[in-house]
């Protein structure tokens, strides 16, 4: 298989496809919608000549909207193959959030489930599934494929401190980075099943359990909805042997009553997005499941990884970096930290991203001296284990999804009985963290609870405030700057 940082990913699938087109590739729980490696890139070459038909070529922005299905990763490699910048959009989010995204990524194709409400942007066509699919040929040959490397290929949506959501964009050579530390840490090899309930949106269901498992030869078993008995259930039907997922799925599996038989096959059971609380971790163990922590970013995927043998003993700790990686602890001047010192975790290598898509303010300001600025706090041990100890900035984690206050207070702002709102994260057992808001309301009472109705369309679940309190004031600097520190949390 073609290793080179400066390949185009969609060469592993004609490799592998090459070397074994009878095996089981892709499908969903029970054996539905199964594609052997064969029929995947076929199903990828008719994408690409679709797509190529639909006037997409190198450089251009693809919106995909659909739900975890092989489809999905057809149009993953196609893109890839063409030169076109996938843009995977979270269908969790509001119309108006994912207005913004279109609006500033300015995709030429949008692709959705059918049904689905999108906002509608002048100058990209939007296509339904249905409508991509009667665009194919019956059978299409393999086209040249696209320069790889430094070429972008991916570009993920997350937020900055100041809550304007940031376009990470993501070169060819970043996931190959990645994909071969999923390869080294998860041990993969063409006789693994991978179940994958984690979204094909998200940067962890896409790039750090599906494409690494394609590239191993593995088996991946997409998992459509979370149910906690069924992804049990799931684990154990097909004989899997690696799991990924979220730290509440991982919690909501034991609350439901953790099944030690249907999770027996299990050799990896990972878990990121989010810190795994120390007793989840216990519960596991005494039931014969070791979870492994792993840390990372969209801007980087995969930084660090806790191996098996130390998960226990190490608990808390998100492990020691990954290849393609050099990591450091680094004071607010970016110099760097002696061991067991607390300081901002900063990385640099293959596994970072090119930038953030027409933002070379924000890009410049999230470097320093070549290194990439995690914004989060840790410190590493003399053994080089990492464990983190908070954000340089608000954001918080909400069942594996970053959440970031400026971004819902601006929302909250546009209430035309709001003044001023500040959110902070607080303690939550089922979803870690949710949102606590403090509002000022303009002149007469407000009624939080028809607030907290009025945000369900302009702010996806996850980022609306699960309690809203009235404040006649919020604390402020002599500066006019909010200190949030002051205000109740709970």
């Amino acid at each position: 298989m073609e290793r080179s940082t400066t390949a185009n990913v969609a060469s592993w699938l004609r490799e592998r496809a090459a070397l074994h087109p009878e095996r089981l590739a892709i499908g969903l729980p029970g054996g539905a919608k199964a594609l052997r490696y064969g029929e995947l890139e076929a199903l990828t070459d008719r994408v690409a000549h679709g797509l190529r038909e639909a006037g997409i070529g190198s450089g251009d922005r693809l919106a995909v909207a659909l739900g975890s299905e092989p489809l999905y990763l057809g149009l993953f490699f196609a893109a890839a193959g063409l030169g076109a910048i996938l843009l995977p959009l979270n269908t969790r989010l509001a119309v108006p959030e994912l207005a913004f995204q279109l609006d500033d990524a300015e995709p030429a194709l949008l692709i959705a489930d059918t049904g689905r409400e999108l906002p509608e942007r002048r100058g990209t066509r939007s296509w339904s599934r249905e409508d991509l699919l009667a665009a194919l040929p019956d059978r299409a040959e393999a086209l040249p494929l696209a320069p790889g490397g430094e070429a972008p290929q991916v570009i993920l949506y997350t937020s900055g401190t100041t809550g304007r959501p940031k376009g990470a964009v993501l070169p060819h050579r970043k996931t190959v980075s990645n994909t071969e530390n999923a390869e080294r840490y998860f041990g993969l090899s063409e006789s693994d099943v991978v179940v994958v309930p984690v979204p094909l949106f998200h940067s962890y269901g896409l790039l750090i359990l599906s494409v690494p498992a394609l590239f191993a030869g593995a088996r991946i078993v997409l998992v459509p909805r979370f149910d906690p008995r069924e992804l049990q259930a799931c684990v154990a039907r097909e004989h899997a042997t690696v799991l990924g997922a979220v730290p509440v799925m991982y919690r909501r599996m034991l609350d439901a009553g953790l099944d030690a038989g249907a999770l027996g096959s299990l050799r990896v059971a990972w878990s990121a997005g989010a810190a795994l609380d120390v007793d989840t971790i216990r519960a596991y163990h005494r039931a014969g499941v070791r979870l492994r922590q792993g840390y990372g970013q969209t801007e980087t995927s995969i930084l660090c990884c806790l191996d098996a043998a130390h998960s226990l003993s190490k608990a808390g700790s998100v492990g020691r970096p990954v290849g393609h990686c050099q990591l450091r602890i680094a004071d607010t001047e970016g110099r760097s930290l002696p061991r067991g010192a607390e300081g901002e975790v900063q990385v640099r290598g293959g596994v970072v991203m090119l930038g953030y898509w027409r933002r070379p303010a924000e890009t410049e300001s999230a470097r320093c001296d070549g290194w990439h600025r995690t914004g989060d706090l840790g410190v590493q041990d003399e053994e080089g284990f990492v464990t983190l100890v908070g954000r340089l900035g608000e954001m918080y984690i909400s069942g594996g999804e970053n959440v970031y206050p400026a971004e819902v207070e601006r929302v909250l702002e546009q209430h035309p009985e709001v003044a001023e709102a500040a959110v902070v994260g607080v303690p939550d057992p089922e979803w870690g963290q949710v949102g606590h808001a403090w509002v000022v309301p303009r002149g007469a009472a407000l009624d939080c609870d028809a607030l907290l109705e009025w945000t369900r369309d302009r702010l996806a679940g996850y980022k609306r405030p699960r309690r809203i309190s009235l404040a006649p004031a919020l604390p402020r600097t002599p500066s006019g700057k909010v200190q949030k520190h002051l205000l109740e949390r709970g």
